[in-house]
Order: structure tokens, then C-alpha cells, then sequence
């Protein structure tokens, strides 16, 4: 009866804690609020300040799921504070899983703007929709995204 009674305790936290979890994903808003303010730090601090703090996980510019990614004009990331394997290589012909080239996108953008795209979430590894918000600052786009 106790070996049960432990498992059910167990298992009532292991749900509680994935329902927490499952909810505490960044908001689309979230992420317009930290790619202005990425924006902005870029701007005050240049890139070779910046984008080391933009890289640092558990840094001002990691929330959660959300963190800042930057690219140049030509398409190549610059700073990923997800993936640090994917700086320097030129990811302009980036597609998302229904095809649509999200770095071009991102790159075409004048000032600011919204890109959705269809993309895995890391948790539960499904296909969902996820939108950024990019911010061009001179050669620069920065994004941070959040899932819908």
C-alpha cells in the first residue's frame, strides 16, 4: 500500500510539474519587449559587446524559451543564444517545415516586423507555429520568438 501510495504521489507531481512547465513558455509580447530591448543594447554597446550577452544563457537576454538570435544582411547568424553551433554559418536559405525561407524574411525587413513560421518545439518535439519579432539595427536583424 505504501509502495502505491508513493508511486501516485510521484506521478501527481511529475503531471503538476509538466503542466507548470507546459505553461511557462514566453509570450509573443515577451518577445517584442526583449528584442526592443536587445535592439536598443545592440545600438548603445555595438556588436562586440552585445552579442557575447546576447550568447549567455541564463544571461538578461535568456528568458525561458526566449532568447535572441541575430543575423547580417547576407544572412548569417551572428549571435544565437540557443545555438551557439550555429554562429557564423550562413543560414540564408533557412526554410521552416512547410518550406517558407524565414531568414530571407527576416533579412528583408526595413525596420520591424512579425515573421510566423511553422517550427519543432525542443519540449515536446511537435510542429507548431512560432512567430519573431526582428528589429533591423544597420546590418543587422535581431529576433526573438515565441511559439503560439
Amino acid at each position: 500500500m505504501a509502495r502505491f501510495l508513493l508511486k501516485a504521489i510521484l506521478l501527481a507531481c511529475l503531471l503538476v510539474g509538466t503542466q507548470a512547465y507546459a505553461g511557462d513558455n514566453g509570450t509573443p509580447d515577451e518577445a517584442k519587449s526583449m528584442a526592443l530591448h536587445a535592439a536598443d543594447f545592440l545600438r548603445q554597446n555595438g556588436p562586440d559587446a552585445a552579442f557575447p550577452v546576447f550568447n549567455a544563457k541564463g544571461g538578461q537576454f535568456h528568458d525561458r524559451d526566449l532568447y535572441v538570435m541575430v543575423y547580417d544582411d547576407s544572412g548569417k547568424n551572428v549571435s544565437h543564444g540557443a545555438n551557439q553551433a550555429l554562429i557564423g554559418k550562413d543560414l540564408l536559405e533557412l526554410k521552416d517545415t512547410d518550406g517558407k525561407p524565414l531568414i530571407r524574411e527576416f533579412v528583408a525587413i526595413k525596420d520591424q516586423a512579425w515573421v510566423d513560421y511553422k517550427w519543432p518545439d525542443p519540449i515536446s518535439k511537435k510542429i507548431m507555429l512560432k512567430t519573431t519579432y526582428v528589429i533591423r539595427v544597420d546590418h543587422y536583424l535581431v529576433g526573438v520568438g515565441a511559439y503560439k
